[in-house]
């Protein structure tokens, strides 16, 4: 493995028009300066390699540490959407009743895999419109875009114009500060149910402090083992929850009325929305695949992965405590102490900091690139990424409203990160019969003309704009603003 990419590599390898072998090198995203504790072969370079074996420590060592497969892809995507939102759900479920809670997912779910598909394909047309300039250009390419992470905004940008580029940049850092702001109050949240000996607020000081450690990880391509164990996490909590619910049966006098009002509804729905909004890092975790071409499915396979657990534990966790979880946004505080909800406590606290990383890493890189250290040295790069780390801190003590932080941000941010900018950047990329002629890729071959996949467009942008922001936003703040009437800002211990 070297720090660069190879001359003339393209990094959807599998796609048309460029079809390279399968021994097209795998993308690197750190620069050569940030991967000097390797040598030349890949190797270690730990100074003295008597005692060990080079070969089994190399990919020993690349097994944990370099990922870019679709399995990698498949681990980061679903890592970033099963995590705190399966405590959140049956709060939300209680907000819009089963039925329609559990349309409301399979809905949101489709939509969002369809914009993912669309996501995909911008991001293949960006990157093959760039190799034609490269190569019809008669000056070399700059050695450090070889090492240049593509980001959400800059495929949004190259397609239809730097109004479309500030834009996406602007809900896109929204979308993931708030995402990133979420999990550290989820950690705070979660551990108080296992210690309750420190507030919630002093919780939030101390995992402020332990994120700060996500500086030190390059890119995604380094983040294999984290979402690994991440996933198992919540796959574990998750399960948990639906046995606990199941054993412990109905509580006495529990009902279902919801949905007990317009605001409740669209608040609830709008987490719901909230669940499918990994998009924001979507772009990053492509360009650190070895096809990204194929991230589409990957979505698609990772929401259904995310169905096993969402579904049976909202589903069990509602029917045994019904209305009362209106009160806790975090369904932990409702099920008995016992050790393994103080695993599962654990578990998901160690999840919340994986998610902590994948929704800040692109921060880490617009914030780069902002003030120029995106090529610099690794002791540099990591340093110039605390800044971040310390507003979402701010930011977490300030606010500290679990399930109503979920909304606000469905409303005005993943609305539009995962919704509302790939649909609009998608009819206006392939407008014109020359672009779609052109096109780096088909539509799928179920659903084969173009003007079917511009009306899909257009229909979910009415829907978000009507459901999403109007209604889930007017509904979002009206939530925030009485949580804040009541327990204030900086709150010590919100809903203890």
């Amino acid at each position: 493995m070297t720090g660069g990419r190879a001359a003339g590599y393209t990094p959807f390898a599998d796609a048309p028009p460029f079809q390279e072998d399968e021994e097209t090198p795998l993308p690197v995203s750190i620069s050569a300066d940030e991967m000097s504790h390797l040598n030349k072969t890949g190797e270690p370079d730990t100074g003295t390699q008597a005692d060990a074996d080079p070969t089994i420590l190399s990919a020993v060592l690349n097994f944990i540490w370099q990922g870019g497969s679709p399995g990698d892809a498949w681990l980061h995507m679903t890592a970033a959407q099963v995590g705190q939102v399966i405590l959140t759900l049956p709060y939300t479920m209680a907000q819009t009743g089963m039925v329609l809670g559990i349309l409301l997912q399979l809905g949101y779910a489709m939509m969002a895999s369809w914009t993912a598909y669309l996501m995909n394909t911008l991001y293949m047309e960006h990157v093959n419109r760039k190799e034609r300039l490269n190569a019809l250009s008669q000056y070399p390419a700059h050695p450090n875009e070889r090492d240049h992470i593509i980001q959400y905004h800059e495929v949004i940008g190259g397609l239809i114009g730097p109004w479309g580029e500030r834009a996406a940049l602007f809900f896109n850092v929204v979308s993931l500060l708030g995402l990133a702001v979420v999990q550290i109050i989820a950690c705070a949240s979660d551990a108080y149910y296992l210690y309750n000996g420190m507030n919630k607020r002093t919780w939030t000081i101390v995992w402020g402090l332990v994120s700060l450690l996500t500086v030190l990880l390059p890119s995604f391509q380094n983040y294999r083992a984290f979402s690994f164990f991440g996933l198992v996490a919540t796959t574990f909590t998750a399960w948990y929850m639906m046995g606990t619910a199941v054993h412990e049966g109905q509580q006495p006098g529990v009902t279902h009325a919801g949905p007990l009002d317009p605001q409740q509804f669209f608040t609830g729905a709008t987490n719901i929305l909230f669940t499918f909004g990994g998009h924001a890092m979507a772009v990053e975790v492509m360009h650190a695949m070895l096809a990204p071409s194929k991230f589409s499915l990957v979505y698609l396979l990772s929401s259904l992965y995310v169905f096993t657990l969402t579904l049976p534990n909202t589903i069990s966790v509602y029917w045994a405590h019904g209305d009362s979880l209106l009160t806790h946004t975090n369904a932990l505080s409702v099920l008995p102490v016992s050790p393994l909800r103080s695993t599962a406590v654990v578990l998901m606290v160690a999840h919340q900091c994986v998610a902590f990383g994948l929704f800040i890493t692109p921060l880490y890189f617009v914030w780069e690139k902002l003030i120029g250290t995106h090529h610099a040295p690794y002791q540099t790069k990591v340093l110039s990424r605390v800044p971040i780390v310390l507003l979402v801190w701010f930011l977490a003590t300030a606010f500290p409203f679990f399930g109503p932080v979920n909304s606000l941000l469905g409303a005005f941010t993943t609305t539009f990160s995962t919704y509302v900018v790939p649909c609009i950047a998608f009819n206006m990329t392939y407008h014109s019969s020359a672009s779609k002629s052109s096109a780096v890729r088909e539509p799928p071959a179920w659903f084969p003309t173009w003007n079917g996949v511009l009306g899909v467009n257009l229909f979910i942008l009415v829907w978000v704009v009507i459901f999403g922001v109007v209604c889930g936003g007017w509904a979002s703040l009206r939530e925030v603003a009485r949580q804040v009437d009541t327990f204030g800002m900086f709150d010590p211990c919100y809903q203890c």
